[in-house]
This record gives structure tokens, C-alpha cells and sequence, in this order.
């Protein structure tokens, strides 16, 4: 028995292959490039004048180049919903402003984070320090602040990179344009002034507690006085009652 097919048969036929065909979820952003790379997706969106982190990368990317754009901002969960991904290159940018939560959601499979040679001047380093991915930092316009060095002493920095990490301003002079690394060598600690500043403001406080308390203390103490003088000159206006027996005895 032949079967024969309809050209509507032929059209639905056509459309079921191709909806099968369409990797949904994974289009590529029009100004990036997706490929292969050791098996898994990358995502390569360099020198492509980008001035933000586009919206459309798909959900299987696993190595992120952003280099050599024009972005300015990590925003909050900025790669949330990029599960698989363990690479980001965002070097040679304008960025100046990271969130606090710009890297939530890949904080666990990050192994590698470049943001060397962009604008930063400070970072919140809750932003960094869940990270467990090598970073590079360098040659950004750092200034040298306590943030910076729990970063350089507790995060994973790039060995390579670290002594590019150079204090572009400094609470004091002497620091500035001098890698940050050398800095803290030569006995610094930027993270003291804030502890000492703490010290003194936990100080002050309890100087006021205890200026309150000896203030009560006196008041207290003056009210009894007070209440005490008032008692006695009462007791004192009262009649004597030695003075009756007196008279009566002298009538006799």
C-alpha cells in the first residue's frame, strides 16, 4: 500500500524537524560568537563595544569573554542564571562599580575571574572573598584601603598578577604609585586605622554610659539629702511633749 503525503502533511512534517532542530535556551547574543572550547560552550563577545553584560548569554556557557568592551558596571546577579560557568574575562574595560552581589549564583564554579586593566578604585569585598575562582586585579586605579588588603590576604589572586596590584591613591603619600604588596611588606596596615577608629568609638561610649551613671548616682544621692533635711526640720517643729510634764510639775 503506497502512503501519499499532502503538501500540508509535507509542511507540518518540516516545521516538527525544525522545532526539534532549534537549540532553545541557547542562542547566541548578536554581537558574541558561541563555539566549542574543550567540549563545552564558550561565549566570545570581544572588542564588540558592549557597554553592559548582555542579557541573552546562554544558560550552558561555560568560558565568558567580555574583554576589550566598553562596560562600566557589574549589577547584582549579573551572571545568576549562567549555572555552568567557570571562566569570565572582563579585562581591559571601563568598569567602576561592582555590586555586592555581582557574582552570586557562580560564586561555587568560578575557577577563573579577570578584571585587570579597568577602572576600579575600590571593591565591596563580600563581592570577592565567596569567591573561589583565581582572580586578577592588576593594573586597575586602586586606592589602598582596608577592603583591598583583606582581598589581597584572603582571596585567591593570580601568583603573576599580585605585585601589578599598585596603590593609585593612599592614604598617605608615601604609598602611592608603590605596589600594594611592597606596602603592606614595609609594615602598613590600613585595616588598623579602622580597628583603632572602632576602639576609640567604643571608648567614647562608655565614657558616656559612665558619665551618665555617675550623674544619676549624684543626683540620687543629693534627693536623699534633701528628703532627709526635710524630715528632720519636721521632727523639730513638733511640740515637745517634755514641755506638759514640765508645767504640770511646777503648778504643784
Amino acid at each position: 500500500m503506497t502512503l501519499t503525503t499532502t503538501p500540508a502533511t509535507r509542511v507540518a512534517q518540516a516545521f516538527f524537524c525544525l522545532l526539534l532542530c532549534i537549540p532553545w535556551g541557547s542562542s547566541c547574543p548578536p554581537s558574541c560568537q558561541c563555539t566549542q572550547r574543550a567540549g563545552a560552550k564558550a561565549v566570545l563577545c570581544s572588542s564588540q563595544h558592549l557597554e553592559e553584560i548582555p542579557k541573552d548569554i546562554p544558560r550552558d556557557v561555560v568560558f565568558l569573554k567580555l574583554d576589550a568592551n566598553s562596560i562600566t558596571r557589574i549589577p547584582s546577579n549579573a551572571f545568576r542564571h549562567l549555572s555552568h560557568l567557570e571562566e569570565i574575562d572582563l579585562s581591559r574595560n571601563a568598569i567602576e562599580k561592582i555590586d555586592r552581589a555581582a557574582f552570586r549564583g557562580v560564586a561555587a564554579g568560578l575557577r577563573s575571574l579577570d578584571l585587570s586593566g579597568n577602572r576600579i578604585r575600590s571593591i565591596p569585598k563580600e563581592a570577592l572573598l565567596a569567591l573561589k575562582a583565581r582572580l586578577r586585579l592588576a593594573n586597575n586605579p586602586w586606592h589602598c584601603e582596608c577592603a583591598l588588603q583583606e582581598v589581597l590576604w584572603e582571596a585567591r589572586l593570580d601568583p603573576d598578577s599580585v605585585r601589578d596590584i599598585t596603590c593609585h591613591t593612599a592614604p598617605r603619600q608615601e604609598y602611592v604609585g608603590k605596589p600594594l604588596l611592597q606596602v603592606l611588606d614595609a609594615g602598613a596596615n590600613f585595616c588598623g586605622a579602622r580597628q583603632r577608629s572602632a576602639d576609640a568609638a567604643v571608648l567614647v561610649t562608655m565614657f558616656g554610659w559612665f558619665a551618665m551613671l555617675v550623674a544619676y548616682v549624684v543626683c540620687y544621692v543629693r534627693h536623699n539629702r534633701e528628703g532627709s533635711r526635710g524630715h528632720g526640720d519636721q521632727l523639730s517643729s513638733l511640740p515637745s511633749a517634755q514641755a506638759p510634764a514640765d508645767t504640770s510639775s511646777t503648778a504643784l
